[in-house]
């Protein structure tokens, strides 16, 4: 259960993420891989299968280690004013109710320079990039508008010009038909031999498990600017699986 209390400022950034059920093997494997579970706060222990790495694995893993284990559907924003925290959890709930459960195969492999869990065929692709779709116009209007310099920042990165207004609309440029669902593995890394160390071990140790089990999402927050991001509150969805 969280520890949270919901009394954070207006800096406070809220996601909405994919989250694996707590009890399956999909969101211990992965808590345990970053060193962190974002439901409890708790530290954990590296996976003890994981071994002849050229550095420890918490050394790979800072960034995706902040913001917990996850697969974002809508990327982290603030309130729009006059929006609460309360208003948000009661919109994210009634849009979870909407959504039917249903399974991905997914694999870990290099996206860019960094290590992920991703969709393993079309099918899970094109699901879940549909349910991002379907989650981002059920919640965007709850979004704090960009200031000047967030969108100058967005906007200098290379995109395209569809990206560019994206980032214009909805803040964020990898939105629907840009998206890719990832769960994130590693920092950004330049070892080939590494990231192939990774995806080697991820797939093995995980290759008996199940499909990946899209049963709900979870609303994430980041309390202040910088801090770890943690699960606040867990979505079931209520629609038969499909």
């Amino acid at each position: 259960m969280s520890v949270l209390h919901e009394d954070w400022s207006e800096a406070a950034r809220f996601a909405l993420y994919y989250a694996p059920p707590r009890e399956s093997a999909w969101w211990q494997a992965g808590c345990a891989w970053l060193g962190r579970d974002p439901e409890t706060g708790d530290s954990l222990a590296p996976p003890t299968w994981l071994t002849g790495l050229p550095q420890p694995l918490e050394t790979l893993t800072v960034a995706p280690r902040r913001y917990g284990w996850h697969g974002t559907l809508v990327p982290p924003f603030r309130l729009a004013r006059g929006v609460t925290p309360t208003a948000l959890l009661a919109a994210a709930q009634q849009w979870a109710q909407g959504q039917a459960r249903f399974e991905a195969n997914v694999e870990a492999a290099l996206l860019g320079r960094f290590v992920a869990l991703r969709p393993a065929d079309d099918a899970g692709e094109t699901a879940l990039r549909e349910l991002a779709a379907n989650a981002l116009r059920a919640l965007g209007s709850l979004r704090a508008a960009q200031t000047g310099a967030e969108l100058a920042k967005r906007l200098d990165a290379p995109l395209t010009p569809r990206q560019r207004a994206y980032v214009e609309a909805w803040g964020y440029p990898y939105v629907f038909e840009e998206f890719r669902f990832h769960m994130t593995l590693s920092d950004s890394l330049n070892d080939a031999q590494t990231c192939a160390q990774l995806v080697d071990a991820w797939n093995t140790q995980m290759r008996d498990a199940s499909a990946l089990p899209v049963e709900g999402a979870a609303l994430f927050v980041e309390p202040e600017p910088g801090a770890p991001f943690a699960l606040w509150r867990r979505l079931p969805f209520a629609g038969d699986r499909a």
